[in-house]
C-alpha cells in the first residue's frame, strides 16, 4: 500500500475555501489602554449578540494615519475576523458609526482558509520575557566561547553548528 501525494482537484480546493469577514476599525489615539480593551470586548460581545462568530481579534497598536481624520494624526488599529450570515455586519457597523471613539471602520469579505487565532505578546508575563532574553544571551555566550577556543577547525565548526541548532 503506497501512498503517493495526489494534488487536489479544483472542486476539492474550492471546498476548503470558506467565507468569513474581516473588520478593521480605528479608535481615537487618546484613549487609555484599559479603555481600548473595553472597546474591543464591547464590539466582540455585540458581534456575538448579532449572530456572528469571532474567529480572531487583534489589537494592531497605534499607527500613524495616511491623512488626518477628525483632527487626529494617529489611530489605534483593531482587526476582527468573524463569520456569520452577513446580516450582523450592518448592525456592528451601525454601532461603530454611532460610537464616538471609532474614527474609521471597514469590513471586507474574505474567502480562503479560516484565520487561526494568534497569541498576543501581552499575555506573556515580564518574567517569561526575561527568561527568554536570558536564554538567548546564554546561547550567544556559548557560541562566542566555542568560536574563541583555538582547536581543530573541523571540530570547532561542528560544535558551533550543534550549539546554534540547539
Amino acid at each position: 500500500m503506497t501512498s503517493i501525494f495526489e494534488p487536489k482537484t479544483l472542486s476539492e480546493t474550492m471546498t476548503d475555501q470558506q467565507t468569513y469577514y474581516e473588520t478593521m476599525y480605528i479608535l481615537r489615539p487618546d484613549i487609555a489602554e484599559d479603555e481600548v480593551t473595553n472597546h474591543i470586548d464591547k464590539y466582540n460581545k455585540l458581534l456575538e449578540e448579532f449572530g456572528g462568530t469571532i474567529l480572531d481579534s487583534q489589537m494592531r497598536g497605534k499607527r500613524r494615519l495616511a491623512y488626518q481624520i477628525a483632527k487626529h494624526r494617529e489611530g489605534i488599529y483593531v482587526q476582527l475576523s468573524h463569520q456569520g450570515d452577513g446580516q450582523h455586519i450592518f448592525k456592528i457597523e451601525k454601532a461603530m458609526r454611532l460610537g464616538e471613539d471609532v474614527i474609521r471602520y471597514m469590513t471586507v469579505k474574505q474567502e480562503g482558509p479560516l484565520p487561526t487565532p494568534r497569541s498576543s505578546n501581552k499575555g506573556t508575563s515580564k518574567s517569561e520575557k526575561k527568561e527568554n532574553i536570558e536564554a538567548k544571551v546564554e546561547k550567544k555566550e556559548k557560541v562566542s566561547e566555542t568560536i574563541s577556543e583555538p582547536s581543530n577547525s573541523e571540530n570547532n565548526a561542528s560544535e558551533i553548528q550543534e550549539t546554534i541548532e540547539s
